[in-house]
């Protein structure tokens, strides 16, 4: 539901549209790339934020590996060019009838036992094809799938973390801005009441330490103006990082302020849609059922395996004529003992699927404290905004009636002085009521794992 909106809040917004520095937006039009709304700040964050492009480059990897795993299904080709030159005698001769040109000489003795050297040009073609490998591709690629898709998941948590980033930068620029206008205000009217108390005392109704004590109000109100300007400087360039654009941009925000809607679910039901929604839940649940399939890989390995494979060669000494063969075959492995590492491998699969299973445990807690901080942050938030409006009010009557009783010589400087303040701060706690529930809604949104571009 939506409360009546104090008429102090709608004041206090009149006044930051009329006032000639209102938002201190003029250096910033005249200078500013362009006019930027929330909804374009997240689309350039999502577009250009460097933290999406790591996280995509990871999930670019995981797309390689499930090729590179399934490639253990399909038969290898290799080509092979070599060339030698042996004196050794088991290799000449070899090499001799490899190329088809043994003679009955070759059979001579010491033609034998020191043979010349000969030359050996050889092309080999050579297949080989995997008919089963103790199942350890199949469980490679049921890995690599897996790993895929928690990459994807990995990439829409990114997604939400850079849109909440760039959600809390932009209602801090906003913000600091509008904390700028409530300073300028203040100043101005510091200023009005100057005058009057310089009017009272050149007519000999206040001593001069009431003129000086507005002085140094005005000096301190004219430091804090300074303060606020350059906080919107640094928020500004918070904003351009969680954009992902060059630090020193300008932009002209057109996105306001405002506090929104009520939060209306309870708390309970944002717990459920978080343990439901909540995407690194989801991908540290695949990496259990990865930590699964890797004790399946291990204990596989006891099984045999078996390959098919062929070979083509042609080998010549010196190009003038050729000789080739070729041989096919299959091989079966069985491992007999491997030293226990089989068996230490299975061991250290099931220690990683229990700390997998204790990091989702606590996962899952933390998961339900994020969600719970960011409700009640979001409802303090929203009942200070509700306190602050009629705050704002109220001073705003009090500075109006203690005015003219000083005008009239009721009251004195220090009660005037008093009454500034309290309006300014009124105005400021309003302001940082608001951003305070924007910036958590959109964190109880991301704990709960809804947040997405669409946030207003």
């Amino acid at each position: 539901m939506t409360p009546n909106i104090p008429r102090a809040l709608i004041c206090a917004s009149l006044i930051f549209l009329i006032l000639p520095n209102g938002f201190a937006w003029e250096k910033t039009q005249a200078q500013a790339s362009g006019s930027l709304s929330l909804s374009e700040a997240i689309q350039t964050a999502l577009a250009h934020n460097s933290l999406i492009h790591e996280v995509q480059a990871q999930v670019d990897i995981s797309i390689e590996r499930t090729v590179q795993a399934r490639a253990g299904f399909i038969p290898r080709l290799d080509a092979v060019g070599a060339y030698d030159r042996t004196t050794n005698p088991a290799q000449a001769f070899a090499t001799k009838l490899n190329q088809e040109t043994i003679a009955q000489s070759d059979f001579n003795v010491d033609r034998l036992n020191n043979p010349d050297p000969i030359d050996n040009y050889a092309g080999r073609l050579t297949a080989t094809w995997p008919i089963y490998d103790s199942g350890q591709t199949w469980h490679s690629v049921r890995q690599a799938q897996m790993e895929q898709q928690a990459a994807g998941l990995e990439m829409s948590r990114v997604r939400q973390q850079v849109i909440a980033g760039t959600v809390a930068a932009y209602v801090g620029v906003v913000a600091a801005r509008e904390n700028l206008a409530i300073v300028e205000h203040a100043l101005t009217t510091a200023r009005a009441h100057r005058k009057i108390v310089a009017s009272r005392y050149a007519s000999g109704f206040v001593v001069k330490s009431d003129l000086l004590r507005t002085q140094v109000h005005i000096a301190d109100l004219e430091q804090q103006q300074l303060q606020a300007a350059s906080q919107i400087e640094i928020a500004q360039a918070e904003l351009n990082a969680a954009m992902g654009v060059a630090i020193d941009s300008e932009f002209r925000l057109i996105s306001r302020l405002d506090s929104g809607q009520q939060i209306a679910e309870p708390l309970q039901d944002w717990l459920n849609i978080a343990l439901d929604q909540r995407t690194d839940l989801k991908q540290i649940d695949f990496q259990l059922s990865i930590a699964e399939e890797q004790i399946k890989k291990s204990r596989a390995a006891h099984l045999p395996s078996l390959n098919l494979a062929g070979n083509y060669e042609v080998n010549t000494e010196d190009f003038s004529e050729s000789a080739d063969n070729y041989s096919v075959g299959a091989y079966v492995t069985f491992n007999i003992f491997s030293g226990n590492r089989t068996s230490a491998k299975v061991r250290e699969a099931k220690a990683a699927r229990r700390r997998i299973q204790a990091m989702h445990r606590n996962l899952k807690q933390q998961v339900l404290v994020e969600t719970r901080q960011a409700y009640l942050h979001a409802e303090s938030a929203w009942k200070r905004i509700l306190v602050a409006g009629e705050a704002v009010a109220q001073a705003e009557e009090a500075l109006r009636i203690v005015g003219n009783r000083y005008r009239n010589g009721l009251f004195t400087v220090v009660d005037l002085l008093n009454a500034e303040l309290a309006l300014q701060q009124a105005l400021t706690n309003q302001l940082r009521a608001i951003h305070d529930y924007k910036v958590s809604t959109a964190n109880l949104m991301l704990a709960a794992g809804t947040l997405d571009e669409k946030f207003q």
